[in-house]
């Protein structure tokens, strides 16, 4: 990244060549080497420059504090967002909701599906399976089965992904019937199950002693 700074600073020194692409490479660059400080440099540095960072800046760095455990400086990031006057997209609010989950924030997790829903955006299954998977993830699985339970009614179809992490949670707390019940569920569907789907089940059969079960599934 010394290089493309150095770069970045002659393109500076020309004047008028830097633009919202250039620092957005940038930033980008340093979120992935977890150089989220220096990240905020150029982020901050846009401003300076009277550059407007675009939705792309901003979901980077809030990606990058999310990555890094620092939800409070993603959220406070996200209503700098806002009051800029840039809309956040789907993506961004993914991120958020990841982040949180991540961070064992449900409640607060839950909060932002819900603006997400009020404000009538586009959602879609990856979405859920964020916040499906954070349930699973942290023991909630009523919250987890209510929600997966909704889509139907909110006019999303789930995938395999969102079988499998239900398949699984139901699995981590050795509701095998119950499995076994989404799985069958899931094939009447037409959402066909893939390796991980059944090494799931598999797995949970053989943890709980059920042997024969297990091998009728390989």
């Amino acid at each position: 990244m010394g290089e493309a700074r150095k770069v970045f600073d002659l393109m500076l020194g020309k004047g008028g060549m830097v633009n919202v692409r250039s620092c957005n490479i940038l930033i980008n660059g340093y979120i992935k080497q977890k150089k989220i400080d220096q990240a905020i440099e150029v982020f901050e540095e846009m401003f300076r420059l009277e550059i407007l960072p675009d939705t792309i800046a901003y979901n980077t760095l809030i990606d990058g504090f999310c990555k890094a455990g620092r939800m409070q400086e993603a959220e406070k990031l996200f209503s700098r967002m806002l009051s800029c006057g840039q809309l956040p997209n789907v993506q961004t609010y993914a991120i958020l909701l990841d982040g949180l989950c991540s961070s064992q924030q449900l409640s607060r997790a839950v909060e932002l599906l819900i603006e997400m829903e009020g404000k009538k955006l586009e959602l879609d299954i990856v979405i859920y399976n964020i916040i499906i998977k954070g349930m699973c993830k942290a023991g909630n699985l009523e919250s987890a089965t209510d929600i997966f339970s909704s889509l139907s009614s909110k006019g999303v179809v789930p995938n395999v992904r969102t079988y499998t992490v239900m398949i699984n949670g139901l699995c981590n707390r050795g509701l095998l019937v119950e499995a076994e019940k989404l799985l069958r569920e899931m094939e009447a569907k037409g959402c066909s199950p893939d390796g991980c789907t059944y090494n799931i089940i598999i797995r949970g059969f053989l943890n709980n002693n059920e042997i024969s079960r297990a091998v009728m599934r390989m």
